[in-house]
């Protein structure tokens, strides 16, 4: 049996039984550990063979296999071996640009994306779309004193690495960094754009005591580590989430970075503000979202999403600002934060904070990750008036 036939019987199955429910790196991970017959190679190429599926988006083709190989004719720019040999035709012309291999499969951008009316004004349609099609770089923030180090064990090892803005890194999705870096506490895995979400505190004098933080919607706690980096250790660092399970996750990586926390506890911001009358100086609300920014490393995101969970997401986000923004000090800093790319989620919110609560607007930014394989992220800030 060829391994061009082999590969694409198992992504089939791989893919015809995922449902969704869980990441697709997860699954992909699940389904090898449970079969070992799979090498390194094997498994490498299984799984671009089911994202190359996910990064169809919408597109209305035959079969699983059928959308498998357009994903790859969509994504790929050379020649490609399965192409080769199940679809000649395509990949004869694998070097056109997209909107003629559309033309190609008799389709259009919308069967991609049919969310555009939904897009900020920010984001370039047809950059975006583009993005969709490719994996984003693997990127790590390196930790304050650690760049020398680091950078010291790549050159020995002999990893290829580039180094971009201030302590941002990117390197080949295939290294074991774990094995060779201690995640964490030398480095933290974290897109190129989330690390620059709190850059107003860099950009900006604050002439206020930047003291007490609370990190609202936590989650992994890579904001947490982020501020807590940024302001040198000199912060009390509170954090909350939904769930005790995230907490539980969230206290060991925030131990294992060499932070103490000074409190945490399970929050539920869409009924409840906080649970005792505490104030803070700066407030990181990393609001839930659809991810849409993050769509081009988790396309199936993009494949199971319904519209109308946009507008859950927003007033979602609504209830989740009106019960933490109340927790702001005279003179902090409120900063909105979320990975998407639509505007209900973004300069809509934007809106409601300036027409409901009495801040002061600062700054707003998109990071647009989709010109530099990246993640896309958008970032306000807004200042509760001294009295």
């Amino acid at each position: 049996m060829s391994k061009v036939f082999s590969h694409l019987t198992t992504a089939v199955l791989i893919i015809d039984k995922y449902d969704g429910s869980h990441p697709l790196s997860n699954y992909l991970k699940s389904f090898f550990s449970a079969d070992k017959k799979y090498g390194s190679k094997d498994r490498k190429s299984i799984a671009a063979l089911c994202y190359a599926y996910f990064r169809t988006g919408f597109l209305k083709l035959g079969d699983t296999k059928e959308k498998i190989l357009a994903g790859l004719f969509l994504s790929e720019k050379t020649s490609n071996p399965f192409l080769l040999q199940e679809k000649p035709h395509w990949n004869e012309t694998i070097h056109l640009p997209l909107n003629q291999k559309l033309k190609v499969l008799k389709s259009e951008t919308e069967n991609l994306f049919p969310f555009f009316d939904e897009l900020s004004d920010e984001i370039n349609k047809d950059e975006f779309i583009v993005s969709l099609l490719e994996q984003p770089s693997f990127y790590l923030r390196i930790r304050p004193g650690k760049t020398k180090s680091v950078i010291q064990k790549l050159n020995t090892a002999g990893i290829p690495f580039e180094i971009l803005e201030a302590e941002c890194i990117s390197l080949p999705q295939s290294y074991n960094t774990q094995a060779l870096l201690n995640i964490n506490k030398e480095v933290i895995v974290q897109d190129r754009n989330s690390q620059k979400v709190l850059n107003f505190i860099d950009n900006n004098f604050l002439q206020i005591n930047l003291t007490d933080v609370w990190d609202c919607c936590a989650a992994s706690g890579g904001k947490s580590i982020l501020i807590y980096d940024k302001l040198k250790g000199n912060i009390r660092l509170t954090v909350s989430d939904i769930r005790e399970s995230i907490l539980i996750s969230l206290k060991k990586r925030l131990a294992e970075s060499g932070i103490n926390i000074f409190r945490s506890f399970v929050a539920d911001l869409r009924k409840a503000t906080m649970e005792s009358a505490e104030y803070f100086d700066i407030i990181i609300c990393d609001a839930p979202c659809t991810g849409s920014g993050t769509w081009s490393r988790t396309p199936e995101q993009l494949h199971y999403f319904k519209k109308n969970k946009l507008n859950d997401y927003a007033s979602l986000q609504k209830k989740i600002i009106s019960n933490s923004v109340s927790a702001l000090k005279n003179g902090g800093l409120y900063f909105y934060i979320t990975c998407s790319v639509f505007k209900k989620e973004n300069e809509e919110q934007v809106n409601f904070i300036n027409n409901n609560f009495s801040l002061e607007f600062l700054f707003m930014e998109y990071l647009k990750g989709f010109t530099k394989k990246a993640d896309t992220m958008f970032v306000s800030v807004f200042k509760k008036p001294d009295l």
